[in-house]
């Protein structure tokens, strides 16, 4: 039926049927998208494990960039802060954005299917895993080597610089630490071929005795470098669950067994033994738990093992839809950009904002509902910041395609960078 004038029923511009065109005509290029993807997507491919390390993987930034905050000094230099110093209340936040529990189970399981199916030596399969991960780390930091110069020079405080390189390389220790539990991978598989999901029991006690020892009744006596004991287990532990996970020995009753016991524990922790409520560090906080990992965050981990084992079902038949499988892959490929990248966009942002003053949830303290407010506004900034670093970045995640040769220069010049860089980030320069 025609409108008087002749245009389609709707209105005589024709809008209500001309915007579902519109929108339908701009969809359609991303549901052919989304079908490819989904099309050459291998029958066996794990979706539910795919699905959740890229949930995992988008709370790194979303927590960065949420959690994180900035303040101007006297000459305009930025410098750390923390909108839970001064809410404490947003702390369970850090609960739900914490999930390197989830990204180390995920690894653990990807891991074990990964070497039962490798076809050379113990030593080339680790030296694979070692590379994939170690390019777009030296690509990030010797980037960041060769710009801070440059910045300098275009008159960005020295303060900024360092705030900068401390952000950057805040992240990456997660590269070293996932590239030795990796290595572990031989041990852990036959751990749970012996002990089934309990072979991650030890390690929980390790890091249950020294958290005794460092807050207990003699934490006067014990020196504080002990607590660097707990790197290992600590992480390990979400580890060691997804290669029993993958090996077939934690089920239903297992995962539910995490799931309330790592609720409990978690509880009792906060509860009980006054552990520091914040997942992440909180500047001028006496205490942290994730660096090293204290007992809470294996609560935690544990938490959401048992949580994502027993959703797998129900997230693999959400993700047999292309719509919501394309994002995941997307995700998936992107992984180490993500970690590497992610605090480099919203500098990309706060660095400019210094030049221009206090700007509201960029350059401000992030002390105030306002501040949070203003911060939410950002986040699609910094996002669309990343997609745009991304576009260049992602080449560090693939293998190099000049000659052996030239290749290995290139490797040896980044890693003179990346060494220089890391110096500075360290305060050591």
């Amino acid at each position: 039926m025609s409108s008087p004038t002749g245009g389609p029923t709707g209105g005589p511009t024709g809008g209500p049927t001309n915007g579902r065109t519109s929108a339908s005509a701009t969809l359609a290029p991303l549901r052919k998208a989304a079908a490819r993807i989904d099309a050459r997507t291998p029958a066996h491919r794990d979706r539910a494990i795919d699905g959740l390390r890229a949930l995992a993987l988008l709370a790194v930034p979303t927590g960065h960039w949420l959690l994180g905050g900035f303040t101007l000094d006297a000459d305009g230099g930025l410098h750390n802060a923390s909108p839970l110093s001064a809410f404490g209340g947003l702390a369970p936040a850090s609960w739900v954005l914490q999930m390197l529990g989830v990204f180390f189970l995920v690894g653990g399981y990807a891991s074990a299917l990964s070497f039962g199916r490798r076809t050379g030596s113990t030593g080339a399969w680790l030296k694979g895993r070692a590379v994939r991960l170690g390019r777009p780390v030296l690509g990030v930091t010797a980037v960041w080597a060769l710009a801070a110069p440059v910045l300098y020079a275009a008159g960005v405080p020295e303060a900024s610089l360092r705030t900068g390189a401390t952000l950057v390389v805040q992240p990456l220790w997660f590269v070293g630490v996932y590239v030795v539990v990796t290595a572990l991978t031989p041990y852990c598989v036959r751990a749970a071929r012996r002990l089934g999901g309990w072979a991650a029991a030890p390690l929980l006690g390790c890091v249950a005795v020294v958290d005794v020892l460092r807050y207990g009744p003699l934490a006067d006596w014990v020196p504080s470098w002990l607590a660097l004991v707990n790197i290992l287990p600590g992480w390990l532990f979400a580890y060691q669950l997804g290669v029993s996970w993958a090996e077939r020995r934690i089920g239903r009753r297992g995962a539910w067994l995490l799931l309330a016991g790592g609720t409990l524990l978690f509880a009792a922790l906060l509860a009980v033994f006054h552990y520091p409520a914040s997942m992440v560090g909180v500047p001028g906080a006496a205490r942290t738990n994730s660096h090293p990992p204290s007992l809470l965050v294996l609560a935690l981990a544990s938490a959401q093992s048992g949580a994502a084992i027993l959703l797998r079902d129900r997230l693999a038949r959400l993700l047999a839809r292309p719509a919501l499988w394309a994002p995941v892959v997307v995700i998936n490929l992107s992984a180490m950009t993500i970690l590497c990248w992610h605090q480099t966009a919203m500098l990309a942002a706060a660095v400019p904002g210094s030049f221009v003053g206090e700007l509201a949830g960029l350059t401000t303290a992030p002390d105030s509902l306002g501040w949070i407010a203003a911060r939410l506004a950002w986040m699609p900034v910094f996002a669309a910041l990343f997609v745009a670093l991304a576009r260049y970045a992602r080449r560090f995640e693939g293998p190099p395609r000049e000659g052996r040769r030239a290749s290995a220069l290139r490797r040896t010049v980044a890693g003179l960078l990346a060494a220089g860089f890391a110096v500075f980030a360290l305060g050591l320069a």
